[in-house]
């Protein structure tokens, strides 16, 4: 199972202004990548692309040898909910559910809510969470309330998990944890991470690193030997 991007390219608006340069590259099973680079590389929008939240503006995008453009709208919601994990920065928790009916909102759409609610619970265990199902979002952390978050993604078991900067609003601590779970969802549960960073620390800790100078990839060797 792989994701595989061929030649992308990505732009906005008129005139267009390229944001994504021909972007080649593979992210294997069970990979933890980190794309990280400067404020305003193109990191989430690379992730964007490759998640298919969106769309890019040339190029192809393979996903476990389907390509999403050819997908009709319902085949590719179909897709998402049964293969694809999404975390964000901010928790984007509906503040009238409880923890527990946050994290079982993917199963929810497919009515497997009833069959999910063990696995949640279970997943709310493994975070340390668990005596927090019955509270709603007001009544917790940020740190937990990202921990809620990320048991949603993970709720239907997806092969691949997408964060972009789940750490950017919380304090180190809480953003180690998070790095911590994220990193056992890849090596206990074999699910491909693939996560935005601008923390060198927190790319350091992945399996490789994709870094993005002005929406193309280079190194970090490179982007200093620019800067001087």
């Amino acid at each position: 199972m792989t994701i595989i991007a061929n030649n992308l390219i990505k732009e906005f608006g008129k005139p267009a202004t390229r944001v994504i340069h021909g972007v080649n590259l593979e992210i294997h099973d069970s990979e933890f990548v980190a794309i990280s680079g400067r404020s305003g590389s193109g990191k989430s929008t690379l992730l964007y692309l490759l998640s298919t939240l969106d769309e890019a503006s040339d190029g192809e995008i393979l996903i476990d040898g389907k390509n999403p453009k050819m997908m009709s709208v319902e085949e590719i919601h179909r897709f998402r909910n049964q293969n694809l994990g999404f975390v964000f920065q901010f928790h984007h928790l509906l503040p009238e559910l409880t923890s527990i009916e946050n994290v079982l909102l993917p199963a929810r759409r497919n009515n497997h809510h009833k069959e999910k609610s063990a696995y949640a619970l279970e997943l709310l265990n493994h975070f340390g969470i668990a005596n927090k199902k019955d509270k709603l979002p007001s009544q917790m952390s940020g740190g937990e309330q990202q921990r809620v978050a990320i048991a949603r993604a993970l709720i239907m078991q997806p092969r691949y998990l997408f964060a972009d900067e789940p750490t950017g609003s919380l304090d180190s601590k809480n953003g180690r944890m998070v790095m911590d779970i994220l990193m056992r969802a890849n090596q206990e549960w074999q699910t491909t991470v693939v996560l935005v960073t601008h923390e060198p620390d927190y790319a350091a800790m992945a399996q490789r690193e994709i870094y993005l100078v002005d929406g193309r990839i280079s190194t970090r060797q490179d982007d200093l030997a620019a800067s001087n």
